[in-house]
C-alpha cells in the first residue's frame, strides 16, 4: 500500500470514527430528547386527566342543580295550575249559588264595608232575581243604599256601591283578587298536605 493510500485509509477510518461517534451522540440526543418529550407528554396527559376529572364533577354537578332547580320549577308550575284551577271553581261556585244562598254572600260582603251609604248596582242576571226587602236587609247590614234599576256590565257577580266618585266594588271576582293571597295559602294547604 502507498502512503497515499495509507493516508486515505486513515481518514477514512477517522471520518468512519467520527461518523460513528456523531451517530451515538445523535442517538443518545434523541433519546434523551424522546424521553424528555415522553416525560412532558405524560404529564401534560395527567394534568389533562386531572382537569377533565374537575370538569366532569363540575358539569355533573351543574347538570344535577340544573335538573333539580327545572323539578322544582315544574312542581310549583303544577300547583300553581291546580291553584288556579281551585280558584276559578271557588268563583264559579260562588256565580252559581242559588239565588238566596248568593244574596246572603252579598250580605254578608255588605257588612264587611262598615256604615256606608249610597246606590248599589248588580248585573243583569242579579238584578232580575233580586229577593224582597233586599234594601232593607242591605241597611241591616250598615249600608243605607238604594238599588239602581240600571245594571251595571263591569260585573257578573256581587255588587258595585257607589257614593258619588267613591266606588266599593264587591264583586266576587273582585273580593276573590283582593283575598287571593290568603286564597291561596288556604288551597295550598288542602291540596298539598304533607
Amino acid at each position: 500500500m502507498s502512503s497515499g493510500e495509507k493516508i486515505l485509509s486513515s481518514i477514512k477510518a477517522d471520518s468512519e470514527r467520527n461518523i460513528m461517534e456523531i451517530k451515538e451522540k445523535s442517538k443518545a440526543e434523541c433519546d434523551r430528547i424522546i424521553s424528555k418529550g415522553q416525560a412532558a407528554a405524560y404529564e401534560i396527559r395527567q394534568k389533562n386527566e386531572i382537569k377533565k376529572a374537575e370538569q366532569t364533577a363540575r358539569l355533573t354537578k351543574s347538570g344535577k342543580s340544573r335538573i333539580e332547580l327545572e323539578k322544582r320549577n315544574m312542581i310549583l308550575k303544577a300547583k300553581r295550575e291546580e291553584i288556579d284551577k281551585a280558584v276559578n271553581e271557588v268563583l264559579c261556585y260562588m256565580k252559581e249559588l242559588p239565588a238566596k244562598e248568593y244574596f246572603e254572600l252579598i250580605y254578608r260582603l255588605a257588612a264587611t264595608l262598615g256604615k256606608k251609604s249610597g246606590t248599589v248596582f248588580l248585573c243583569q242576571k242579579d238584578l232580575a232575581r233580586v229577593p224582597e226587602g233586599f234594601e232593607k236587609r242591605l241597611a241591616g247590614c250598615g249600608i243605607a243604599a238604594v238599588l239602581s234599576r240600571e245594571p251595571d256590565n263591569s260585573i257578573d257577580s256581587g255588587f258595585i256601591l257607589k257614593n258619588g266618585d267613591i266606588e266599593d266594588n264587591m264583586s266576587f271576582d273582585s273580593v276573590v283578587a283582593e283575598k287571593r293571597e290568603a286564597v291561596e295559602d288556604l288551597i295550598n294547604r288542602e291540596l298539598f298536605k304533607d
